[in-house]
């Protein structure tokens, strides 16, 4: 049986060479290999190519190595986590590419199959496509994205064996997995390596054949960044629970549910085990259950897409990120309920871009909107300044177009039969006088009594 050399983190920082390109396993700073990324900091190797989904949080993970100098571009999905990335961008300072996450784990995993690249639907009619060969298949304008690969990667399990099989620990599979497929060179870090045979065949998540260093190294909370621990309580006003309620009434029992980040969070606190609802995450699990009561974090409990620790149900599963991103684009998610910037007489979604701010942070919103069966959006109906958020066509950078099923907001509930706009519902305190006035958009009005 293969033997996998175990050495210790400075030596497998210094495999790393200038000018290379570094994959970087984890979703935030779950399933970060951050050791390896200190020592690497410390090392000061510089001109590195960053892939990851973030960098890190700051000062934490690929965030010291982008306060070194060390970083002249990054790849990813969602760096706004990291002010220092934002900083960096805006400066010039680090060049970048964005891509939808689920565009990312894809291009990733396709480097590591031996695959040039791919079409997808993802990202078509948005900026993000703007520079890229399209094509027309099967009547669906889809985006060319080149495979990735990269000259070393650093990922994170929390098992191997002497042999290199790894094992991954909850929502830290995410992009670990397909990384490690994916580079010349592949250092995993792992909490513990036990002798070959001591992980049952069934439990090897990444096949030893993959693997060409171990490096033995325990995880602390302060590790964990603001996943360390979850607050057990939160304010939030009654307007936007009523949306979350209205939200939840348009699900069914036996619905696979994609929750994004603000207010459509606000209905996994609504969910029962009586509703049989199935909420998935992006970054790797099916059957997500509600905020750790003890306010555990991520040492001890799996965490969601916005990175916030929760429980899991019985009957969940875990994945990496790109199998569940097959799952949203393969059209396995029923529902996915996401918040709105914009959303258009057209159906039109633009959710993830302000003028004047980098475009630095798409996440998973682009795969979910062109991927789920039905698009339900939450989103308060007025801007700060008291403009409308339903208008005639959008302005701001787009999502998507022609997703939107529904849109939920705290004056009144719009659908899309036979592709118009129509007002179908008022909510609580909201008059149609009042919903007249403050909607951009034209629509027809279809009360119930």
């Amino acid at each position: 049986m293969k033997q996998v050399p175990i050495i210790d983190i400075e030596t497998a920082a210094g495999l790393v060479n200038e000018g290379d390109t570094l994959l970087q396993g984890g979703f935030g700073m779950t399933g970060n290999p951050v050791h390896l990324m200190h020592a690497l900091a410390e090392q000061g190797t510089k001109n590195l190519t960053f892939v990851g989904n973030n960098t890190g949080e700051a000062g934490l993970g690929g965030g010291r190595l982008l306060r070194n100098g060390q970083i002249s571009k990054m790849i990813g999905s969602f760096f706004t986590s990291n002010p220092d990335a934002v900083k960096a961008a805006q400066s010039g300072q680090v060049a970048y590419e964005l891509l939808p996450q689920g565009t990312l784990a894809e291009a990733i995993r396709a480097g590591g199959a031996g695959i040039g690249g791919f079409y997808t639907p993802t990202s078509a009619g948005t900026p993000l496509a703007q520079g890229r060969e399209t094509k027309v298949i099967d009547g669906v304008e889809q985006v060319f994205v080149k495979a990735i690969r990269g000259n070393v990667a650093f990922i994170r399990a929390w098992r191997a064996d002497t042999a290199g099989n790894l094992q991954y620990r909850m929502t830290e599979n995410n992009f670990n997995k397909a990384m490690a497929t994916a580079a010349d060179l592949v250092i995993a870090e792992v909490e513990e390596i036990v002798p070959v045979g001591a992980i049952a065949p069934e439990h090897v998540h990444t096949p030893g054949c993959f693997v060409d260093y171990l490096v033995q190294a325990t995880l602390t909370l302060d590790d964990l960044g603001s996943s360390a621990s979850v607050a057990s309580s939160k304010k939030v006003d009654e307007a936007r629970m009523h949306m979350a309620r209205r939200a939840l009434a348009e699900l069914k029992k036996g619905d696979v549910v994609n929750l994004g980040i603000g207010i459509p969070t606000l209905v996994a606190d609504l969910i029962s085990e009586e509703h049989g609802i199935i909420l998935h995450t992006e970054n790797g699990m099916l059957g997500v259950g509600p905020v750790p009561a003890d306010g555990g974090g991520a040492m001890d409990y799996p965490v969601n897409a916005g990175k916030i620790p929760v429980t899991a149900l019985k009957g969940s599963s875990y994945f990496d990120s790109a199998d569940s991103f097959a799952m949203i684009r393969g059209g396995h998610i029923d529902v996915a309920i996401m918040g709105g910037l914009e959303v258009d007489e057209a159906a039109n979604l633009a959710n993830w871009a302000v003028p004047g701010k980098p475009l630095l942070g798409v996440g998973g919103a682009m795969d979910l909107a062109k991927g789920a069966k039905r698009l339900i959006i939450t989103m308060t109906h007025t801007n700060p300044d008291g403009s409308s958020k339903i208008v005639p066509s959008c302005t701001l950078p787009l999502t998507a177009t022609g997703v939107v099923d529904m849109v939920i907001t705290d004056l009144a509930v719009f659908a899309y039969p036979d592709g118009q706009l129509t007002l179908i519902d008022l909510m609580p305190g909201a008059t149609l006088d009042e919903v007249r006035a403050k909607t951009g958009a034209g629509f027809i009005e279809r009360l119930s009594d």
